[in-house]
C-alpha cells in the first residue's frame, strides 16, 4: 500500500485514501475527512481493476434429495388373499381372514414407524366380511383417520387412512 491508494476495513464499513505509511500501520482519510489508522492486515486494496478480468463462475444447483418415505404416491395393500398367499385353495374361511387381518396390522405399524402419512387399504366388496374386519381393526387404532375411497358410493371396495 502506498500513498494515493484507496483502502477498505475488513469486517467494517469504513474506506478512504491513504495519507501515510508508518511500517506496519497504515494513516487514511475517509470521505469526510476524518483521519484512521489501522495495520495493514487490517486493510485491503479498494480497486475495481482487481476484478475486471476475473469471470464469475456459475455452479448449479444441487438437487435435492427428496425421501423416498414422503413420496406424494401413497402406500397401497390389496387383501384380496391371492396376493398375501401362494396357495390360497389350502386355507379355510377363518384362517384366511386372521392371515388378512395380521397383513393388515402389521402394515399399519409399517406405516407408524416409518412416518407415512396415507395408507390405501383395498379389501373389495364381497360379502362384507373383510369390509367389517378391516373397519373394526381401524376403529380400535389411535391418531388416525379413515374413509371409503369412492365417496359418490355407499359401499366401495377401498379405505383410505390418513395418519397424525
Amino acid at each position: 500500500m502506498k500513498i494515493g491508494d484507496t483502502v477498505s476495513v475488513v469486517d467494517e464499513d469504513l474506506s478512504g485514501v491513504v495519507t501515510s505509511v508508518k511500517g506496519n500501520i497504515v494513516v487514511f482519510k475517509d470521505e469526510y475527512g476524518f483521519t484512521h489508522q489501522y495495520p495493514k492486515e487490517k486493510l485491503v486494496p479498494k480497486n475495481a481493476d482487481l476484478y475486471e478480468n476475473v469471470k464469475p463462475v456459475r455452479k448449479a444447483e444441487p438437487k435435492k434429495a427428496i425421501s423416498k418415505k414422503h413420496q406424494k404416491n401413497h402406500l397401497v395393500l390389496d387383501l384380496h388373499f391371492h396376493n398375501l398367499v401362494k396357495n390360497p385353495n389350502d386355507y379355510d374361511s377363518f384362517e384366511r381372514l386372521f392371515i388378512q387381518k395380521e397383513k393388515l396390522i402389521e402394515v399399519l405399524e409399517f406405516c407408524r414407524k416409518n412416518n407415512l402419512k396415507r395408507l390405501e387399504i383395498v379389501h373389495g366388496i364381497g360379502d362384507g366380511t373383510l369390509q367389517r374386519m378391516v373397519r373394526d381393526v381401524l376403529e380400535s387404532q389411535i391418531n388416525i383417520d379413515f374413509y371409503n375411497k369412492e365417496i359418490l358410493h355407499h359401499q366401495s371396495g377401498a379405505v383410505m387412512v390418513e395418519f397424525h
